[in-house]
């Protein structure tokens, strides 16, 4: 790097085999061109750190609903992408005979509901992870490496750090969500939630919280004997992000009311909800991409 000078972007592609590190694209706006330069790993000053890179693909973003539009096509699926490895979380009936070709190292499944389990009746070829409630709903997948997710015992996947919560939402398909550290990435993935059991451990520290498009702001609510399952609104888990400190919110696993509906719209009431708890916050789409460092 040149010392004295401002650089406003660089993308940084590191050769293991060479040790050579290309910075292959900078811009300089002292010299207003687009500089590139090689160097190897060792020339680099000792404070100058290379944080990884983690990407988030929003696979499928819609929930278990008759409705689809080419935006929320599929079931809800997120792809976490991590120093070469590749990790898939929950595999609904959408994506069953389809999800072989993304090749995941991985798979994590939060709960055993159609639109998140039923994509692997025919198997799976990698290690599949699951708490003990969700395989003693799946009894008859073909699936050879299975893993026991145990509740608020972290479990490294992938070089992924994995943390299962309970969370409320249903009583025949027990959920959880993840809070998912990758290097400096933090991160809670709940699609699928009324509200989250010891809240504040799942969120504290977390820089994205990625929750349920099920509904806005009307209840979604339901009553078995003494248990409440269901869905929160979109304006409850803002409250939620606000209350914990989580600056940046995505919504996923989208209702009918997201999917058939005005979502220029919806966006803007999202981000005026969101904005008014001091909260960054968009509706995810199926193929979006997320670069987090």
């Amino acid at each position: 790097m040149i010392r004295g000078e401002r650089f406003s972007s660089f993308t940084i592609t590191i050769s293991s085999a060479s040790r050579r590190v290309v910075f292959s694209a900078y811009f300089s706006p002292a010299s207003l061109r687009l500089r590139r330069r090689v160097a190897r790993v060792d020339e680099f000053p000792r404070w100058f750190v290379i944080l990884p890179i983690v990407k988030l693909t929003f696979l499928g973003t819609r929930g278990e609903i008759e409705a689809r539009t080419r935006r929320h096509y599929m079931h809800s699926a997120l792809l976490v992408s991590y120093h070469g490895k590749k990790l898939m979380i929950d595999c609904g009936l959408d994506w069953l005979g389809k999800f072989e070709r993304l090749h995941p190292d991985a798979i994590v499944l939060t709960h055993a509901h159609p639109d998140h389990a039923w994509g692997l009746r025919n198997g799976a070829p990698c290690p599949v992870y699951a708490p003990q409630e969700t395989w003693r709903t799946l009894p008859n997948y073909q699936i050879d490496e299975r893993h026991v997710i145990k509740n608020r015992a972290a479990i490294k996947i992938c070089g992924i750090t994995f943390e299962a919560f309970l969370v409320e939402h249903s009583i025949l398909a027990p959920t959880v969500g993840y809070r998912v550290i990758a290097g400096h990435v933090r991160v809670f993935y709940g699609p699928d939630l009324l509200f989250i059991h010891d809240r504040v451990a799942a969120l504290k520290g977390v820089q994205l919280y990625v929750g349920d498009g099920a509904t806005l702001t009307h209840s979604f609510v339901r009553k078995r004997g003494d248990r409440l399952i269901g869905h929160a609104t979109v304006r409850t888990q803002l409250g939620w992000c606000a209350k914990e400190g989580v600056s940046r919110a995505i919504i996923t696993h989208c209702g009918s009311e997201i999917v058939i509906g005005d979502e220029r719209k919806l966006a803007l009431e999202l981000c005026t909800m969101a904005s008014e708890r001091g909260i960054e916050a968009q509706i995810a789409h199926d193929r979006m991409e997320l670069v987090l460092r």
